[in-house]
């Protein structure tokens, strides 16, 4: 079975195909040479990966799925939520985006988190779409040399270590993209 995962990220690629069975073949917009930027106009998480897997889902005649990502910190009202990717910037630096994000929260005493993770997946007129949340908190200094994004700074909760301190495995148990993902798992295989 082949699927379209709309992303060009490769992490994502690799996260995902790490957790499928392996008659389950995903395919990237990579693997499919589709260049063009996706435009993520909606104000919602869930807006955003809707309108990526609508928008591969009308071009090519294979399911396909899309997610989007945000990481809502409870003392900056849920931000950077939907824009968590351009937090610094248009330019999508996860260096700036963690530095920004460090800086806004120097002195504050709460710095709980969540990452929310929401799948839209689209397969002719069915559309489902599944959510993942890993609550945690943001350190005050990176952390680790895995993973990608804010992981060097979310340490989620429950454990003593960031996500860029954990393998790949033990990250993809408790994580908001590994916890969509499995609903997403469990749904095909249904």
């Amino acid at each position: 079975m082949k699927l379209i995962f709309a992303t060009h990220n490769p992490n994502k690629v690799k996260e995902i195909q790490e957790l499928l069975p392996e008659h389950i073949q995903i395919l990237s917009l990579n693997d499919l040479d589709y260049n063009k930027e996706i435009v993520e106009y909606g104000e919602t998480i869930e807006a955003n990966a809707k309108i990526k897997a609508e928008t591969i889902s009308e071009l090519y005649d294979l399911p396909c799925f899309a997610d989007d990502t945000g990481l809502e910190v409870e003392a900056l009202d849920g931000k950077p939520g939907v824009k968590s990717a351009r937090y610094a910037g248009q330019e999508k630096s996860d260096e700036a985006n963690k530095e920004k994000l460090l800086k806004n929260l120097e002195g504050a005493e709460d710095r709980s988190a969540r990452f929310k993770t929401v799948i839209v997946f689209i397969n002719g007129n069915e559309i489902k779409e599944f959510v993942g949340i890993c609550d945690g908190e943001i350190t005050k200094e990176p952390s680790g040399t895995g993973g990608f994004g804010y992981d060097p700074i979310f340490k989620p909760k429950g454990f003593t270590k960031t996500f860029a301190e954990m393998s790949s495995l033990e990250k993809n148990k408790i994580s908001h993209r590994g916890l969509a993902f499995h609903k997403l798992i469990e749904f095909l295989k249904a």
